[in-house]
């Protein structure tokens, strides 16, 4: 049997030109395109295609190496634009490439979900204040009251994180970082009212009396949280994002041309 591929593309004329033209190089190089046993995830669009992908395919993660060209400003998730579609694919056809494995954070609603997330997971409560008691590897560290807390990875740093008044968390750095979403700071009422940056090995829970109204947002999915007390999240040992990485782009570059 040959090498099995999948192919998500965003659903644009470009995007989808470029998908047509590498499925008819694939197949001629004897490659088969099996949606649900694939070896290799191409994925054509931006970031939030990649976010989208990773949802899409999560169950064969383990089994699937995956490989992006972004079309339209260079995002963190690939190494090539449409414009070096040629560099992307003979790179690919002469295995130039290194893996790179990128964490997945574990979400864990007690009694009732799990989820998991590349970028970030954050409660927000758009109708009330929202108490939540954060216990870092069983330790209790605070109790927060406002609109909601983030828990974001490397990856997710440059996202929501940033938008918030997150730190940057360089690429290389296995870490985690929790933020604040319009706390509320008085006499009564004080959280650390700053991001915390976190080793990559800590279990965070978050306890509330009730988080009816509150929504719990794992990158772009969103599910309600009524009836839920406890969340608890970690980064999973047993889950990775496997990213096949080619050409050398510089991280701060990156970030220079999105920021």
């Amino acid at each position: 049997m040959g090498v099995k591929y999948t192919i998500i593309a965003r659903p644009d004329k470009v995007s989808e030109k470029l998908m047509s033209d590498m499925e008819q190089e694939l197949q001629a190089a004897g490659y088969e395109r099996d949606d649900g046993h694939a070896d290799y995830g191409f994925i054509i669009g931006g970031d939030g295609t990649f976010i989208y992908a990773v949802h899409h395919w999560f169950y064969r993660l383990k089994e699937m190496q995956l490989y992006g060209i972004h079309t339209g400003t260079l995002g963190f998730y690939t190494d090539y634009k449409d414009s070096d579609y040629r560099e992307f694919m003979d790179r690919f056809f002469a295995g130039d490439l290194d893996e790179v494995m990128y964490p997945l954070l574990h979400v864990d609603v007690k009694g009732m979900m799990v989820h998991h997330a590349i970028n970030e997971v954050r409660i927000e409560n758009p109708a009330r204040t929202q108490k939540i008691d954060v216990y870092v590897d069983g330790e209790y560290f605070e109790t927060f009251r406002g609109t909601g807390l983030l828990l974001c990875t490397q990856l997710g740093s440059t996202a929501y994180n940033r938008s918030i008044g997150g730190a940057v968390i360089q690429e290389g750095l296995n870490l985690i970082e929790m933020a604040e979403i319009a706390g509320i700071h008085h006499a009564k009422a004080r959280s650390l009212y700053a991001p915390i940056i976190l080793k990559d090995s800590v279990h965070i829970v978050w306890k509330s009396d009730s988080f009816n109204g509150a929504l719990l947002g794992t990158d772009s999915a969103v599910y309600p949280l009524d009836g839920a007390t406890e969340i608890e999240i970690y980064i999973c040992d047993e889950e990775w994002v496997r990213m096949l990485r080619g050409r050398k782009v510089s991280y701060f570059d990156r970030l220079k041309s999105l920021f």
